[in-house]
């Protein structure tokens, strides 16, 4: 009795196994819930699975990658800023820099094209340093003094930024800044000018050692400098958020340029007078022979100063201003 419930129960569990085979040969596999693809002898094929996967209909995974795309597209992520650089003008910078990606190193790093020119803001410049100047200029001894001085600056770079902390809340905002910048800086200042209440309308000063005088107290001379640079840079910044995307940035690093500023020194003729062994002879005159000794003593002067000079081939970069990120 017990061998034929045995065989009675078998036959009912592999007979209509076998008819659904039967039945359903002709049928094409099709994609099971968990990405593998039942054959028609009941095993499991992988492989199959793996090439059908392109031609199947997208599955709950994809649409939640998907999903998860549309929630962070890449223009998150886009900044722009505005602001003050100290040594070039009115700054500005495009870049990106997105702290929600869930990759680490992703997430830390920005790029950034910045630039900056003196150009918008010109005037106001002029006048604040013609405040600062006053109307009789500022004593640089030697009895000489500088007055209306004009200044004019810009720069362009491309910045790779690095923030170790991430989107870490108010440590995220710093950065480690390194790039390349190129850029200009141009100075002229007016040496001495007319001067009131020297008697004998007279005004001497010195060179290197040489007393020169113009007579009729007028003094039109000029000096100045060229600072054309170019070189890698390294500084450090902070991105401080206010709100809604809002923040306010800080740059402050140096340009390593091999190349320091030009100083220039225009002393003109008309009316100098050089100090020869006690008696005072004109330099004024065509071919005067005298002109190219007042050369030579320029030369000398701005030798001396030039040396001092290029040591300093750090240019400094400091900025402030509002960005948004969207």
């Amino acid at each position: 009795m017990k061998k034929i419930s045995i065989f009675t129960i078998l036959s009912v569990l592999t007979v209509p196994a076998f008819a659904e085979e039967a039945e359903t040969t002709d049928i094409v596999p099709a994609e099971t819930s968990t990405g593998v693809v039942a054959t028609t002898d009941g095993s499991l094929d992988t492989d199959k699975a793996l090439g059908d996967s392109a031609l199947a209909e997208p599955t709950v995974i994809d649409e939640v990658v998907a999903t998860e795309r549309e929630k962070m597209p890449f223009w998150r992520g886009f900044q722009i800023g505005a602001g003050i650089s100290a040594t070039g003008g009115v700054n500005g910078f495009i870049g990106y820099a997105n702290k929600d990606f869930d990759s680490f190193w992703a997430k830390r790093f920005g790029v950034r094209l910045d630039f900056a020119t003196t150009s918008p803001v010109k005037s106001t410049i002029d006048d604040g340093i013609e405040s600062i100047l006053g109307d009789e200029g500022i004593d640089i001894g030697d009895g000489l003094s500088v007055n209306n001085l004009n200044l004019s600056a810009k720069h362009f770079a491309a910045l790779l930024d690095f923030y170790p902390f991430g989107n870490t809340w108010f440590l995220g905002g710093w950065r480690l800044t390194g790039g390349y910048y190129m850029g200009e800086m141009h100075a002229t200042a007016n040496i001495a000018g007319e001067i009131d209440g020297i008697s004998g309308d007279v005004y001497e000063f010195e060179l290197n050692g040489t007393q020169f005088r113009y007579t009729g107290n007028s003094v039109h001379g000029s000096a100045g400098f060229d600072w054309d640079y170019r070189g890698p840079y390294i500084g450090t910044g902070f991105d401080i958020g206010l709100f809604a995307g809002l923040k306010i940035y800080l740059d402050a690093g140096v340009v390593f340029t091999n190349r320091a500023a030009q100083l220039g020194l225009d002393v003109p003729f008309a009316g100098l007078e050089i100090n020869q062994n006690g008696t005072w002879e004109s330099v004024e005159g065509e071919n005067n022979p005298l002109q190219s000794v007042v050369d030579d003593i320029i030369a000398d002067t701005l030798s001396d100063a030039q040396s001092d000079l290029d040591d300093l081939k750090f240019y400094p970069i400091v900025k402030l201003g509002f960005m948004y990120r969207f």
